[in-house]
């Protein structure tokens, strides 16, 4: 007969992955400026060999944020009814959520006009004073089309994480509800299957499986109803970090595990940066069985890399500390400011002609000093704080669990 291992109560390597997670997604969305990839706003100057750091977050990012995400909101659900939980997830997510999507948002898609239409001097396209363009945005009356592409507004952008968060924490409180001993049936039957070579190579089977059917079918789109890969991954991800959050054993694993679990991912890594690199031009082919190697690749590459970074997190980062709770509180309004403050700055930086890499550096260094001075300030008003998902000052001193935000 199989035990459970005895559960934890709290999990300070989780809260400093959550935050760390959060601080890499800015450098991350800093490096969007530069790569050649699609984004809302362009250097004139692509840099191509930041390409292969790129990739080095790319298949696991997203992946870890969801599951730090499940595992926050595990420490919720057990020491409150269904109930307070949804209401509590409602609260915390959808008003920054409209807030962002018609105060904070607007800015990225209207720079992304200025310099389409820079680029496109004949494009059926016209730019309108900031206001004259937010009452179209705001109105889906833009009509920002060209070449059979639009953009459609009102958008989310960067926020469609915290729109699928809050509708993954509803199907979950829907889940509880039904059954209200989810969470630990869960640990129980996680740590049953994850042991041994189980706890690399049937999430990775099941990462693999999932690239294999469903990622040349549903690009992901971030639209939330289309998006079925995506979802096929992310809310698993969700799940997962429920499950093993307060699991012992599933700790004591990863810690285990992690030097090899990092080998296999530093590997993974520059075979699917090759690769990348390789076949980076738009009307590259590379051979069909090539694509089903490297998609399982990329799989092995996803699911070690949060292997290590979760072992190697609870064996390091097991104290907390004034500087921890400061940080967990502030990670939401960095993450509602962060991309509009890169965009509009990197727009204008790219005018001075700076050398590149000072222009880099401050733009790295004014998104961290933006994203500190505005949780400094909302944090201050009460009436703003629900907007930037902080908690009222009191319920904030009564309590130092952060926000279940990833």
């Amino acid at each position: 007969m199989t035990t459970t291992a005895p559960s934890i109560d709290r999990r300070y390597d989780l809260d400093w992955i959550r935050v760390g997670a959060f601080f890499l997604l800015i450098l991350y969305h800093v490096g969007m400026f530069y790569v050649p990839w699609e984004w809302h706003v362009k250097t004139p100057r692509p840099v191509e060999a930041l390409e292969p750091l790129m990739q080095l977050t790319n298949p696991w990012r997203l992946t870890l944020l969801f599951l730090v995400s499940g595992a926050a909101t595990r420490f919720m659900a057990d020491k409150t009814s269904v109930g307070k939980l949804t209401t509590a997830r409602v609260a915390r997510l959808l008003p920054p959520l409209l807030f962002a999507m018609f105060v904070i948002v607007p800015p990225q898609s209207y720079y992304e006009i200025v310099e389409h239409v820079a680029a496109n001097p004949g494009a059926p396209v016209a730019v309108d004073s900031y206001g004259v363009f937010w009452r179209k945005y705001a109105t889906a009356s833009g009509n920002w089309c060209d070449q059979g592409e639009c953009l459609i507004t009102p958008t989310w952008n960067h926020m469609w994480f915290v729109a699928y968060l809050l509708v993954y924490s509803l199907i979950l409180a829907l889940m509880l509800l039904l059954a209200p001993r989810f969470g630990s049936n869960l640990q129980g039957g996680l740590e049953r299957c994850l042991k041994g070579a189980g706890l690399l190579v049937w999430p990775i089977a099941f990462l693999a499986v999932t690239r294999i059917l469903l990622m040349p079918r549903f690009e992901i789109t971030h639209d939330l109803v289309e998006d079925w890969y995506n979802h096929a991954v992310s809310f698993p991800a969700f799940l997962l970090g429920f499950g093993l959050a307060k699991s012992e054993a599933l700790r004591s694993r990863f810690i285990g595990v992690r030097w090899t679990a990092l080998g296999l991912a530093l590997v993974c890594w520059a075979a699917w940066a090759s690769y990348v690199w390789i076949y980076r031009a738009d009307d590259a082919n590379p051979p069909e069985a090539l694509r089903l190697v490297m998609r399982c690749v990329y799989s092995i590459d996803q699911w070690c890399a949060i292997v290590a970074i979760l072992g190697f997190g609870a064996k390091h980062l097991t104290a907390g500390g004034p500087v921890l709770r400061y940080l967990t509180l502030g990670v939401f309004p960095f993450y509602l400011v962060h991309q509009t403050l890169i965009v509009v700055m990197a727009h204008h930086l790219a005018k001075l002609g700076l050398p590149q890499g000072l222009e880099g550096a401050i733009l790295v260094a004014a998104t961290f000093a933006g994203c500190f001075a505005t949780y400094e300030i909302v944090r201050r008003i009460p009436g703003v704080r629900i907007l930037f998902g902080l908690k009222s000052q009191s319920a904030e001193v009564a309590t130092s669990r952060p926000p279940a935000l990833a």
